[in-house]
């Protein structure tokens, strides 16, 4: 288990983890989110802090996003923002808060994606002792996935989570979208699950959300992880969504298979796997989605 840093208020924050005479000096808003409030601060010892904020109600989005980098950092494999603290103030009528290391804008080193996909690889051959109390593929509690929730309740099989923990969820949320024919396809598509998917070799932790805009040059200019929406699965999901929304240059993909070959019929479940977050994005924003999702559910 993962235990963080929790502040009843971001003065105590600042002063529990820079000292009792430092104050906050600047506060510079930063674009880049739909969910949260970003800021860059500026301290008075001249350090810089990353701060996201929304409601107070709304911890849990912070709570959960620092387990996942808590994790990915645990490993040592690949960079992530360092977690300063989570918490709640009472200031501004009450906000909630993540307080993160700070990423200048770096140039990529010359072997960045190769580096990259190396870094990756090893993540995900990481060891997940811990992570998932009760199972082998979940996570310690449920996260977010955008601005909607995913379910990580503890399971022994990767093919019984995939289905029950990320497509059943959002078949039944997305509900509405489907008439009697679409529904005995998708019931016989889950039905047939195991006929499509694989169980890995061992169990990986993943990013969960993975696409160009969740990986940034860090400050030592190779690749790093922001945003997870973290759980234990099977790594070739991890490199499904990278490819989803334009995907990486071809040397990331040459590099990540040459360290960790992809099982057979990897394409085929790529598609699978992404229509989970096709089903989100649909939950989330409406019915241009919708094509996309029956064609796969239709050609499965």
């Amino acid at each position: 288990m993962i235990t963080l840093p929790h502040f009843t208020s971001l003065e105590t924050a600042i002063h529990t983890l820079f000292g009792e005479e430092i104050k906050i000096e600047k506060t510079a808003p930063i674009s880049g989110g739909d969910i949260n409030e970003a800021y860059g601060m500026i301290l008075s010892d001249g350090k810089s802090i990353f701060m996201k904020s929304n409601t107070k109600e709304n911890l849990s989005f912070f709570t959960a996003e620092a387990a996942g980098l808590a994790a990915i950092a645990r490993t040592e494999a690949i960079g992530t923002p360092r977690v300063l603290g989570v918490g709640t103030d009472e200031g501004r009528g009450g906000f909630s808060f993540l307080l993160l290391e700070f990423i200048s804008a770096q140039n990529r080193n010359g072997h960045y994606w190769e580096e990259f996909a190396g870094q990756l690889s090893e993540m995900h051959r990481a060891s997940t002792a811990g992570l998932v109390p009760g199972g082998k593929y979940g996570f310690a509690g449920d996260n977010y996935i955008g601005r909607r929730r995913q379910i990580n309740r503890a399971h022994d099989s990767w093919i019984s989570f995939f289905r029950d923990c990320r497509l059943e969820p959002q078949f039944r949320d997305a509900d509405r979208y489907f008439d009697r024919e679409d529904r005995k396809r998708i019931g016989s598509f889950l039905d047939h699950l195991d006929e499509i998917l694989v169980e890995p070799d061992s169990p990986s932790l993943l990013h969960g959300d993975l696409w160009s805009g969740n990986v940034i040059a860090g400050n030592d200019g190779s690749a790093w992880l922001i945003d997870p929406a973290a759980y234990v699965g099977h790594a070739e999901a991890d490199i499904a969504m990278t490819e989803l929304f334009g995907g990486f240059p071809p040397a990331f993909y040459d590099a990540y298979k040459k360290a960790a070959p992809l099982q057979p019929g990897y394409e085929r479940r790529r598609d699978v796997y992404n229509l989970y977050h096709l089903l989100n994005h649909l939950n989330m924003f409406g019915r241009m989605y919708l094509s996309e999702v029956k064609r796969i559910v239709g050609r499965m």
